[in-house]
């Protein structure tokens, strides 16, 4: 039906030099607070995208409606935004639309059982949860969804390109009745990724269960859980890699290419065949993905482009962009991946510190000072006091400022054990990525106050 539709539009763009992107997504997304059901919500939405060049200047439109009246008033309506973009007289911004090429790469991410999206599933993953969270005498907190998203390109140049993939997400907070609480959640590309009952107990397990201590603020060795390195390492991914932050001398990379910006240990790419990452046959200007890597053995190698972008940087695209005629805000990477380490565990990890801090995750993240990927925020659901190498006793949540690239810098080890790391804040189309990346430790974390009751 995509191709269809997207074939239709593409006809009535006349000569001009024209995409067209049809979007469906099909998805549940179930809420629970204090062990019941508080939302359910299912969306079929099928949106098309025009494109439309004129001079190297874009012009888009989108609508819901496929009938040959509404995709010609959105061919229209792109038509008049790119005549308006070119008659400003501002300097082309965009090489022109790209040839089809031979064969798009093969992924697995599409699976028919998660694709039937049967609400009864979302029903038995809570009652898991419930059941798990009322065995401890806590209560649960989360969401649960699923989807289905399939994306159809064509295009003046000749481009047919159809890529489907589904997505999974559950994250279970248990909370207990003077509000500690612990969290757990998984993701991957099928509704198999989640065990909702071993979702609750990893949450059940970090609630603490005394009252916590509250700590100085100061600089504390650190052990960052995957979900805490995740949330670091997507920020990273819109400050250090986004090309066109690059090319005007905004990004946290400018003049450090080729140059030490972490620790020897770390290895990080955009990998898009990760059997653990949510992957794309192509981006949304229908290029094809391809890995690519970032930082290797410490040292900053490559930020990612769309066609604007690299346009703009005197380059080609790496196949990253993440809107039809490439995001206002530029490329991001969406297929992170962290290489794991020689650490068995978070226990190995833990083991050398005499005095610091466990984290599980961090909330409430928001950038400081963009080039220096300085970051602030508050830990949250499990920080613990490590003392002569163990976990001991629970902290009150702080706050931290610190700098991605210095905690990167500052990593000491990484267990070798990866999982996917990946959110559900879909307010707009549902567009599910996410970060492949292991525990870690690291020196100095600095810790900047105490998080307000």
């Amino acid at each position: 039906m995509g191709m269809e539709i997207a074939e239709r539009a593409l006809a009535l763009c006349d000569d001009d030099e024209a995409q067209v992107t049809v979007t469906r997504e099909r998805s549940l997304l179930s809420r629970f607070a204090r062990s019941h059901p508080t939302q359910a919500t299912s969306v079929d939405d099928l949106t098309v995208n025009v494109l439309i060049l004129r001079d190297g200047h874009v012009g888009t439109a989108e609508t819901n409606l496929t009938d040959d009246e509404g995709l010609r008033a959105a061919v229209a309506r792109a038509r008049s935004a790119a005549n308006a973009a070119a008659a400003t007289g501002a300097e082309r911004d965009h090489p022109g639309l790209p040839a089809a090429p031979d064969a798009y790469p093969h992924h697995d991410g599409w699976d028919a059982e998660t694709a039937r999206l049967e609400p009864a599933a979302a029903g038995t993953a809570l009652a898991t949860a419930f059941a798990i969270a009322a065995e401890h005498r806590f209560e649960a907190f989360g969401i649960w969804t699923a989807g289905d998203v399939e994306t159809t390109i064509a295009s003046s140049a000749g481009v047919r390109a159809r890529d489907r993939v589904t997505d999974s997400y559950m994250k279970v907070i248990c909370r207990d009745e003077s509000g500690r609480s612990g969290w757990g959640a998984a993701a991957g590309r099928d509704l198999a990724a989640l065990d909702a009952a071993g979702i609750a107990r990893e949450a059940a397990a970090k609630v603490p269960r005394e009252d916590p201590i509250e700590i100085p603020a100061g600089e504390y060795p650190v052990v960052l859980e995957p979900d805490a390195v995740g949330e670091l390492l997507l920020y990273l991914g819109y400050l250090a890699f986004n090309g066109l932050a690059h090319a005007e001398g905004r990004g946290a990379l400018e003049g450090r290419l080729g140059t030490r910006v972490a620790a020897p240990a770390i290895n990080l790419a955009d990998s898009p065949r990760s059997a653990l990452t949510l992957p794309r046959a192509f981006d949304q200007e229908a290029i094809g993905k391809k890995p690519l890597p970032l930082i290797q053995d410490g040292i900053a190698h490559r930020v990612v482009h769309d066609l604007r972008s690299a346009a703009r940087a005197g380059t080609v695209t790496t196949g990253h962009a993440v809107a039809p005629g490439g995001s206002p805000d530029g490329p991001v990477p969406t297929n992170l991946v962290l290489a794991g380490g020689g650490a068995a565990d978070s226990a190995e990890l833990v083991a050398p510190i005499e005095r610091g801090l466990y984290v599980t995750r961090l909330w409430y993240v928001n950038p400081v000072h963009a080039k220096q990927t300085l970051l602030t925020g508050t830990s949250r659901d499990g920080t613990y006091l490590i003392e002569d190498g163990r976990i001991t006793q629970p902290v009150r949540d702080v706050r931290f400022t610190d700098s991605v690239l210095r905690i990167l810098e500052a990593t000491e080890a990484l267990t070798m054990r990866q999982r996917l790391v990946s959110s559900a804040d879909f307010y707009h189309r549902r567009f599910a990525l996410g970060v492949v990346c292991p525990a870690l430790r690291a020196q100095g974390f600095r810790v900047t106050g105490v998080k307000p009751a």
